[in-house]
């Protein structure tokens, strides 16, 4: 058991020198600094380009790229040494987008179908990159390794006892629930800084609302139970949320609007 504790100890030692705050919410959050995410962006955007099509529409990719640098411009020192580039992926099917640490930031055409406007997108394209600016993925992987440490040290210490295998059950359900709340807890804030982002860039946040209730139609209430299962917040709860904020931001939208 003593190599299992010294473990742990390391683990937290490392975890504790590697305290991040998160530029728009103050929060703090705890990252093991084991890792280069910024190289590990790059790397992985090269093989999506290399792997996926590239979309050639021009307005498509007019869109983006004025949308982007607009976004770009309101992170500004948010995310330091940041090599910007937006890139259209050609998959009318994919309602999706991504942003990656670095200043990767790839939108797929299935989603420019849905967002009807610049507004629209400029939120979507900002909540994607608040995940990067907060550092939600480094601390994912720092909260799997602290489950993973926490699993091996209660096997060690339970092995001889008689529930062993419901203590380790129990402690499995109960850390899967806790990682799938922390990603829930992940998109509500990238919607509270994304929100901002926008706003800051001159885009009306009123967008994120009228986006999402277009996400949002047509699907069947999954229920309370599917909602703790999911890793993002029922789509209900986050427009009710977005709504409550809105009054904060609008604000920032009207110091910030373009004349055009």
């Amino acid at each position: 058991m003593k190599h299992i504790l010294l473990l742990a100890g390391i683990v937290c030692a490392l975890a504790f020198s590697g305290c991040y705050t998160v530029p728009e919410t103050g929060r703090t959050a705890v990252i093991l600094p084991l890792f280069d995410d910024v190289q590990q962006g790059a790397q992985a955007f090269s093989e999506l380009k290399a792997s996926e099509k590239i979309s050639t529409d021009p307005a498509d990719n007019a869109q983006v790229q004025r949308v982007g640098q607009r976004i770009a411009t309101a992170v500004g020192n948010r995310m330091p040494g940041a090599q910007w580039e937006f890139v259209v992926f050609d998959a009318p099917k994919t309602v999706n987008a991504f942003a990656l640490p670095g200043g990767k930031v790839g939108v797929y055409t299935g989603l420019l179908r849905l967002a009807g406007n610049d507004d629209e997108l400029a939120f979507v394209i900002g909540h994607e990159i608040a995940h990067v600016t907060s550092r939600h993925g480094a601390q994912r992987v720092t909260a799997q390794v602290g489950v993973a440490v926490g699993a091996a040290v209660l096997a060690e210490s339970t092995k001889d006892k008689k529930n062993s295998e419901l203590y380790q059950l129990a402690y499995g359900l109960g850390s899967t629930g806790g990682t799938l709340a922390y990603s829930r807890f992940h998109e509500s804030e990238a919607d509270f800084i994304g929100l901002r982002y926008s706003a800051y860039a001159g885009y009306d946040p009123r967008a994120a609302i009228s986006f999402w209730k277009k996400m949002s139609a047509g699907k069947a209430d999954s229920g309370w139970l599917m909602t703790l299962l999911s890793t993002h917040p029922a789509d209900a709860e986050r427009i009710a949320a977005m709504e409550k904020e809105l009054p904060n931001v609008l604000p920032i939208y009207e110091a910030n609007r373009r004349k055009e």
